[in-house]
């Protein structure tokens, strides 16, 4: 193995075992990976299912995907799934804090896989590898948040020629090519996964409101049983991630600013506030909304002591952290993956 000299800068190690090199934290890392990796596989029967499919029928056969999605083990099993359906795969992620760099460098060292990924990637080393992906010459894109067909679209516009199509996953995603196409400025054409029913129904609601609870658990060891969680933002993931607040025990608070779906959160029994005064009575507060600065001073300025701010939607954009950094006096780690900002008047809040 030897340094990185990649585009996305010299931390981290290089393997040449995929269709092009790879760019991940630790290659040594590959056997934790496959663990993981292994565990999501006998759990996926349809992914299985629909892999044999495209590989009997020839579809992938010699064609090159790029995709930009989170690296963890349920995401390896697509790229693997392609690849035995006989494509060649380039993969980065779609979001520099949700990478597991096992499963990177499990996915490495796979022939016919170029990784470019690692947890906690910087913003120029996060579009390096975006640009890692699109230089290895995909003829369709697997994109997560809008950023890979966005980069294409602006500033690598040089390599658009060869790309056919794309699939965009995610709310944040498909609102912005939405926004290309109105424009017209969307080169190909683009399938929206996230409004397919099965991904809102079952991935977003389900999906989404169970592993934000475990992140939040697991982060926090607190209880949330009798806790007030307000939830900002009522779409899919945010009944899903409401729904399984109430089951947890907790008395839920939903801010929405479509009135229809304020409406539907009352409904299914869940009290309805402006985000300034929930600001007042929170415990927790997440936010799945897609949009940004959704908490931001005015509501740090209310929140009781102790209050844990959780981000759920794509990008970390929702809380203003640099209003909440600018009116700490002090900013410290209370535990691995809980930062705390201690106010003027001595309450902390905790932002995970």
């Amino acid at each position: 193995m030897t340094g990185s000299t990649g585009a996305a800068g010299s931390r981290g190690l290089t393997g040449s075992t995929g269709a092009a090199a790879s760019t991940v934290r630790d290659p040594g890392l590959a056997a934790a990976g496959r663990v993981k990796v292994e565990w999501a596989r006998r759990h996926m029967p349809v992914l299985a299912a629909v892999a044999e499919e495209l590989r009997a029928a020839g579809t992938l056969a010699g064609r090159r995907v790029g995709l930009a999605l989170h690296v963890e083990a349920k995401t390896a099993n697509l790229v693997l799934a392609l690849r035995r359906a006989g494509a060649e795969v380039a993969i980065c992620g779609c979001n520099p804090l949700s990478t597991q760099d096992d499963v990177a460098a499990a996915l490495a060292a796979e022939e016919g896989v170029a990784v470019f990924a690692w947890r906690g990637a910087t913003a120029e080393e996060y579009e390096g590898f975006l640009a890692r992906v699109l230089e290895a010459g995909p003829e369709l894109l697997i994109d997560d948040g809008g950023d890979l067909i966005a980069l294409l679209h602006t500033r690598r516009r040089d390599l658009l020629g060869r790309v056919r199509g794309a699939s965009e996953e995610t709310t944040t995603g498909v609102r912005r090519l939405r926004a290309m196409e109105r424009e017209g400025a969307l080169a190909f054409p683009v399938v929206a996964v996230n409004d397919a029913r099965s991904k809102h129904l079952f991935d977003n609601r389900y999906g989404t409101g169970q592993s934000t609870w475990e992140a939040i658990m697991r982060a926090t060891n607190l209880l949330v049983a009798g806790r007030t969680v307000v939830v900002l933002g009522y779409g899919w993931c945010g009944k899903g991630v409401a729904l399984r607040a109430r089951g947890l025990g907790a008395r839920v608070v939903v801010c929405e600013v479509d009135p229809v779906a304020a409406n539907e959160a009352l409904c299914d029994g869940h009290q309805v506030l402006p985000s300034l005064e929930a600001a007042r009575v929170g415990d927790f507060f997440v936010t799945v909304t897609g949009c940004r600065d959704v908490l931001g001073a005015r509501h740090f300025e209310l929140m009781k002591d102790g209050a844990v701010l959780a981000n759920a939607g794509h990008f970390d954009v929702e809380v203003d952290v640099r209003a909440l950094a600018a009116m700490a006096r002090r900013r410290a780690v209370a535990r691995p993956g809980v930062e705390e900002f201690e106010l003027p008047d001595g309450r902390r809040l905790y932002l995970l």
